[in-house]
C-alpha cells in the first residue's frame, strides 16, 4: 500500500503537544503584558513632562507673566517696597508678588544636605555591617527593619517630627524655632536610609568571594578586607545608591511640609526654618486661579526641580561609570 503522506491521528501525541501550545501562548501574553506595561510606564512619564513644561512655557512666551514674574524677578534681588533696599523674597500673594527662588532653593539644598549627611553615613556602614559581620541571625532581622522604614508613610514620618523630634530637639538645644531645617533633615533622613542601605547591601553582596578568601590568605583582618577590599570594590553600587538617595530627599514633599516651618528664609542656618520647592507647590498649588503668573510659576519651580535632579543624576551616573572603569584598569 502507497504512503499517502498524510500522518494518522494518535491521542497521545496530540495530548502531549497541547501543553507545549498551551505554555507558548502564555509566554506570548506575558511577554505582551510586560512590553505594554513599559512601554505605558514610559508614555506616562513623557506626557507628565510635555504637561509640565506647557504649563512652565508662559514663563517664556506670555508678556503679562513676564511683567509680573520675568526670570529677572526669579533670581535677582528685588525691592520689598519702592526706594527700599533689594532682597530675595518670596511673596506671591501681596500687592506687589515678589516671586525670588533663591530663598526656596537654599532651603531645598540646605534639608536635603542635612538628609544625606545623616543618612547616608548610617546606611552604608549598617550595610557593610550586614554583609561582613553581622551573623546570619542579625542579618535576618536588621535587614527586614530597615527595609521596612521605606513602608511608612511620608505623613506619618512627618507627624513624628512634628510632635517629637521638634520637641526633643528645642529642648536638647535651646533652639528658637521649633520647626527648622535639622527637624525636617532628621526626618527626611529616615526616608533616604531604607534606599541607600538596600541598594549599598547589594553593592556589598555581589563582590566575589573570592576577594575576601585572597584578602583573608593575605593576612589580613575582617574590618582590613571590609575596607580595603569590598568596599572598594563595591564603590560604584554605593555610589548609585547615594545618588538615588540624593533625588529621594530632594523631591520629597510631606515631611518637610508638616517639619521645616514653612518659611522662605535665605539663610544656612540650619536652626531656622525653611521653604523647600516641593513643599511650596505643594501647599500653594490647590489654592491659585489657573493661568495666572502665580500658577505659572509653580509649574517652573516644578521643571526647574526636575532639571535640577536630572543634571545631580547625570553628573552621578558619569562619575559611576568613570569609577568603574578606573577599578576594572580601562582608564
Amino acid at each position: 500500500m502507497r504512503n499517502s503522506g498524510i500522518l494518522p491521528y494518535r491521542p497521545e501525541v496530540a495530548a502531549r503537544s497541547f501543553p507545549v501550545f498551551r505554555g507558548m501562548v502564555s509566554d506570548k501574553m506575558a511577554a505582551f503584558v510586560i512590553k505594554g506595561s513599559a512601554f505605558l510606564a514610559i508614555a506616562s512619564l513623557i506626557l507628565i513632562f510635555i504637561f509640565i513644561g506647557k504649563e512652565a512655557l508662559p514663563m517664556f512666551t506670555s508678556s503679562e507673566v513676564q511683567q509680573e514674574a520675568g526670570l529677572s524677578k526669579l533670581f535677582l534681588p528685588q525691592p520689598a517696597h519702592p526706594g527700599e533696599a533689594a532682597q530675595f523674597t518670596w511673596q506671591p500673594i501681596s500687592e506687589t508678588p515678589k516671586y525670588s527662588l533663591l530663598p526656596l532653593l537654599a532651603g531645598t539644598l540646605k534639608v536635603t544636605i542635612i538628609a544625606v549627611l545623616i543618612a547616608i553615613p548610617l546606611a552604608v556602614a549598617a550595610a557593610l555591617y550586614t554583609s561582613e559581620f553581622a551573623p546570619s541571625w542579625a542579618r535576618e532581622t536588621i535587614k527586614p527593619c530597615i527595609e521596612m522604614l521605606a513602608g511608612i508613610p511620608s505623613v506619618v514620618v512627618g507627624f513624628f517630627c512634628l510632635m517629637v523630634i521638634a520637641s526633643w530637639l528645642q529642648t536638647a538645644f535651646g533652639l528658637t524655632f521649633r520647626l527648622n531645617a535639622l527637624t525636617a533633615g532628621i526626618g527626611l533622613s529616615l526616608a533616604v536610609i531604607p534606599i541607600v542601605y538596600t541598594v549599598s547591601e547589594d553593592a556589598f553582596s555581589s563582590v566575589p568571594q573570592a576577594f575576601r578568601e585572597g584578602s583573608v590568605a593575605m593576612g589580613a583582618t575582617s574590618w582590613q578586607t571590609a575596607s580595603r577590599v569590598v568596599l572598594p570594590a563595591a564603590m560604584p553600587g554605593v555610589l548609585a545608591s547615594c545618588i538615588l538617595g540624593f533625588g529621594r530627599a530632594i523631591g520629597e514633599t510631606m515631611i518637610v511640609l508638616m517639619a521645616s516651618g514653612n518659611a522662605a528664609v535665605l539663610s544656612w542656618s540650619p536652626a531656622e526654618s525653611v521653604r523647600t520647592f516641593s513643599a511650596t507647590i505643594a501647599a500653594e498649588l490647590g489654592e491659585l486661579v489657573q493661568g495666572s503668573p502665580h500658577y505659572h510659576v509653580l509649574f517652573f519651580i516644578g521643571a526647574f526641580l526636575f532639571i535640577l535632579t536630572f543634571v545631580i543624576n547625570l553628573a552621578g551616573r558619569w562619575w559611576v561609570g568613570k569609577l568603574q572603569k578606573k577599578l576594572q584598569g580601562a582608564a
